[in-house]
C-alpha cells in the first residue's frame, strides 16, 4: 500500500499496573497484576499513532521507555515508513541485537506506525492491510491457572460470559494425573461444543511430555502448547510426530527468523506468534506469509485489539487469543460477540486511552 507522508516526532511512554480479573497462575508463575505500557507515536502532521506493551515485571517498563528514547532519537524528523524504521534501527542495534528490551521497543514503533497510517488513511488497520474487517474466532485466555479440580471447574464457566465458545487451560500440575483431573473437571462441567486449548508454559522434559501428550490424545483437547522448552525444535518435532493431539507454538518466536526453523525442524502443528516478540506488524506479516507457503493454521498471542485486524489479513488465521487485560484503560475494549473478536469499527487498530483511569493505574 502507499503510505501517507507522515514524519516522526516524538513518543509519550506511559507505565501502567493493572489488577487482574483473574489470577493466572501457570507452570511457571503466578500473576495477578499486569504490568504495561502504553505508547503514544506523535507525528508532525498531528496523527498519533498507538500501541501497548505487557511489561512482564514492573522493572521492565522503565526499560523499555529508555530503548524507546533512544530508538525515537535515531528516526526523529524520518518518513514513518514502518518497514523502513524496522530496517534502520535493526542496523542501529545490530552489535547488542533485536532481542529483549530491545525489540521490545521496535516492536511498540512498529505498531504505533501502522496504526498513524492506517489513521492517515481513513480506515480500519486490517483494511488498510489489504482485507476486511471480519469478526475472528476466539477463546478466552484470562484465567484457568493451576488450581484444584474444583476451583478450575468453576472458574471455566465464568469465562464463557460474553459468549465464548473455547477456552486454555494451563496444565502442568506435579503429576500426570492431576492435569488429568483438570482436564476432565473442566470437560464434565462444559457444554460438549466448547472447546478447551491447553498449555504447560515449557513445564516438561519431552519424555515427560510425550507420556502426558499420548494420555491427553484421548481427552478431546485443541492442542497442546509448549509442553517443552520452547526453542527445543528437535524435541517439539518428537512430540508433534508421536502424538495425536497438535502441538502448538510461537509465542516465543524472536522475528521470523526463529519461525523459519521451527517450521523446517517440523517441530509444530499450528503456530501462534507474539506481536511483539515476532517484529510488531512489520514482522506478523511476515510471519503470515511464511505461514501461507508452509500451509499451517497461525493464531495470535497477547494483544488481541491489534491481533484481530492482523488475523483478519493473515490467509491462514486461526485463533485469537483474548486478555482482558488492557480494558481499563482503553475508551473501546474490544467486544466479544457469539465466541467471535470483533475489531473496533474505526480508523487505525482501534487503541484510544481512557486518560482518566490511566492516571488512576500509572505506576509510581
Amino acid at each position: 500500500m502507499q503510505h501517507s507522508r507522515l514524519t516522526i516526532r516524538a513518543v509519550r511512554a506511559v507505565p501502567v499496573i493493572l489488577p487482574m480479573t483473574y489470577t493466572l497462575g501457570t507452570s511457571a508463575a503466578i500473576v495477578r497484576e499486569a504490568p504495561l505500557l502504553l505508547l503514544d507515536l506523535e507525528t508532525e502532521e498531528g496523527i498519533t499513532g498507538r500501541a501497548w506493551q505487557f511489561c512482564y515485571t514492573p522493572a521492565a517498563a522503565a526499560a523499555i521507555v529508555h530503548m524507546l528514547d533512544d530508538a525515537v532519537s535515531a528516526v526523529r524528523g524520518d518518513v514513518l515508513d514502518p518497514a523502513a524504521v524496522w530496517d534502520k534501527l535493526t542496523k542501529r542495534y545490530t552489535l547488542i541485537g533485536v532481542q529483549g528490551i530491545v525489540r521490545m521497543a521496535m516492536a511498540m514503533v512498529d505498531i504505533a506506525g501502522w496504526d498513524a497510517q492506517a489513521i492517515a488513511a481513513g480506515l480500519p488497520l486490517a483494511t488498510y492491510l489489504g482485507a476486511a474487517s471480519r469478526p475472528i474466532p476466539a477463546y478466552n485466555s484470562c484465567g484457568l491457572g493451576l488450581m484444584s479440580p474444583a476451583a478450575v471447574a468453576d472458574e471455566a464457566e465464568k469465562l464463557l460470559a460474553g459468549g465464548f465458545r473455547a477456552m486454555k487451560l494451563r496444565l502442568g500440575y506435579a503429576t500426570l494425573a492431576e492435569d488429568i483431573a483438570a482436564v476432565r473437571a473442566v470437560r464434565k462441567r462444559l457444554p460438549d461444543d466448547i472447546l478447551i486449548m491447553t498449555d504447560y508454559n515449557q513445564a516438561l522434559c519431552v519424555d515427560e511430555a510425550l507420556a502426558r501428550g499420548r494420555a491427553l490424545d484421548g481427552e478431546g483437547v485443541c492442542w497442546i502448547e509448549e509442553p517443552i522448552r520452547h526453542d527445543d525444535y528437535a524435541g517439539c518435532a518428537k512430540l508433534a510426530a508421536a502424538i495425536d493431539t497438535p502441538v502448538q507454538i510461537g509465542e516465543n518466536f524472536s522475528l521470523v527468523y526463529d519461525m523459519e526453523k521451527a517450521l523446517a525442524a517440523n517441530a509444530c502443528d499450528v503456530v501462534m506468534p507474539d506481536l511483539e516478540r515476532i517484529g510488531g506488524v512489520t514482522g506478523w506479516q511476515r510471519a503470515a506469509r511464511l505461514a501461507q507457503s508452509a500451509g499451517i493454521k497461525m493464531s495470535s498471542h497477547l494483544y488481541p485489539e491489534v491481533s484481530a485486524h492482523l488475523l483478519a489479513a493473515t490467509p491462514t488465521a486461526h485463533w485469537l487469543e483474548y486478555v482482558d487485560w488492557i480494558n481499563a484503560v482503553v475508551e473501546q475494549p474490544l467486544r466479544i460477540v457469539d465466541g467471535h473478536a470483533v475489531p473496533v469499527d474505526q480508523p487505525g487498530n482501534g487503541l484510544r486511552w481512557n486518560e482518566s483511569a490511566v492516571r488512576k493505574f500509572r505506576m509510581p
